[in-house]
């Protein structure tokens, strides 16, 4: 059997999805570091494909989409020495089928566009989407039917946490975990933090999804990913989904529906 090579090359991290025809059978997460070398890129992704039972050879091609062209391009180079295959980008090689709105449509992240398809195809019923990526920044995506609206860029979870902390004596980094289904008055430094992200987070999700989901045709679907939805999710009823890799299985989906047909 032939694999795939997906990758998502966001500003903090890039995340690796090793594909079939039918799934994403792996995925791991790497820090995306312009000052890597291609080989050392390269010694990486055979190191996983080894760890997953599989050999460079068994590589039938790759998809990516980044926001960083230094890390891109280290990919790039990398996937010619090591498994002799083009890695293909979305949307400059591999175009996404969604009407873009944007003004200026090349604007638009790479990231924001595959994840709008990625949940355009996984909820094919919902007259309308949003989708809300956690990454190094919050991103609000709408679509409509098969149009991509636009959206709304917030600032990241971990980006403001490490804004705050690198900016404050007293305040530590914290694991952003919480137990309570609602937020208690902090009675310390770390539960204060814990809940004022997370539920700050979360009542800012729930807010922006309310207002843009009344200007938009219903029924919406609310889809979060990246890494921190789940913590997100565990204090808010407003997802219908949460698909923490969605953006990888974007990517198979749009390697499969363009490339293998």
């Amino acid at each position: 059997m032939h694999y795939r090579l997906f990758l998502d090359i966001g500003n903090t991290n890039t995340k690796i999805g090793i594909g079939d025809g039918e799934k994403t059978v792996a995925s791991f997460v790497l820090p995306s570091d312009e000052r890597r070398t291609a080989d050392e890129f390269g010694l990486v992704l055979v190191a996983l494909l080894r760890h997953q039972g599989l050999d460079p050879g068994d590589m039938e091609g790759g998809l990516a989409c980044s926001v960083v062209p230094g890390v891109g391009k280290l990919a790039y180079d990398a996937c010619r020495r090591f498994f002799g295959k083009k890695l293909l980008f979305a949307p400059e090689d591999v175009p996404i089928p969604l009407e873009n709105r944007y003004a200026l449509a090349h604007e638009v992240g790479a990231d924001r566009l595959v994840g709008a398809y990625a949940a355009r195809r996984l909820f094919p019923n919902a007259c309308s989407l949003i989708s809300v990526d956690y990454g190094t920044a919050t991103t609000f995506d709408c679509v409509e039917d098969n149009a991509y609206l636009g959206g709304l860029i917030c600032p990241g979870v971990l980006s403001s946490l490490s804004a705050l902390t690198s900016r404050t004596a007293k305040l530590q980094s914290v694991s952003l975990e919480v137990e309570d289904a609602a937020p208690s008055p902090g009675i310390s430094t770390a539960t204060s933090l814990n809940h004022g992200f997370v539920f700050g987070f979360a009542a800012m999700t729930e807010g922006l999804c309310d207002r843009l989901a009344a200007g938009m045709r219903g029924p919406v679907g609310i889809v979060g990913t990246g890494g921190f939805a789940p913590a997100v999710a565990k204090v808010t009823r407003r997802f219908d989904a949460v698909l923490p890799d969605m953006l990888l299985e974007g990517l198979r989906l749009l390697y499969k529906e363009r490339i293998n047909g």
